[in-house]
């Protein structure tokens, strides 16, 4: 889950710097695309390690078909771990999300100033798959983190085994969505297939 995370935060700030870029882009240099997929990795085993080391610990997930964070316990060790995946593993994301999309957003509509046709009808398209996959993110993953931080914090039994199923199930499939969102709202894609 947290590579997912990562990775759409990764490949947003990567789409920011491709559309940006005042050169061509290098389909044949793999260089920025291996740099990304370590980056993506590297930083989710950060965070994914601390529990196999006594930083909080991994056990069952709702009616227990899935491995996780030990939610339910309430102790200062595992709060502060959860806490920590709050906000290096979702809100961080989040917010490149939001800042990649919006800097992009805002250079296509300084070309959309000078090419008025085209660059308005780009601009929408653009500010369509921007908004769809951004409201996908927090479809998929603010449930989820709502759930785990309830538990945490809330009081115990309060979020019961079956009510947990949906929203891990929308975390775990959340890296299905982007490329059918990006393929479904991208015209070169569209026309290519």
């Amino acid at each position: 889950g947290i590579v997912s995370l990562i990775s759409l935060a990764v490949l947003s700030y990567e789409r920011y710097c491709t559309m940006t870029g005042t050169t061509e882009a290098d389909t044949t240099n793999y260089r920025k695309t291996w740099t990304g997929i370590v980056l993506s990795w590297t930083y989710s085993l950060v965070w994914t390690a601390p529990p196999l080391f006594g930083w909080s610990s991994y056990g069952p997930e709702g009616p227990g078909a899935t491995c996780s964070v030990n939610w339910h316990s309430k102790d200062s060790n595992n709060a502060s771990y959860i806490i920590c995946l709050f906000i290096f593993c979702l809100v961080i994301p989040f917010v490149i999300i939001v800042y990649s999309y919006g800097k992009l957003l805002c250079a296509i509509r300084q070309v959309s100033g000078i090419n008025k046709g085209m660059g308005r009808t780009r601009e929408q398209r653009v500010l369509i798959m921007v908004v769809v996959m951004v409201v996908c993110f927090l479809l998929c993953w603010l449930p989820y983190a709502t759930v785990a931080l309830i538990a945490t914090f809330g009081k115990p039994g309060l979020i019961t085994p079956a009510a947990s199923i949906i929203p891990s199930i929308l975390a775990k499939s959340s890296t299905v969505y982007n490329p059918i969102i990006y393929i479904f709202l991208n015209k070169q894609v569209s026309k290519t297939l």
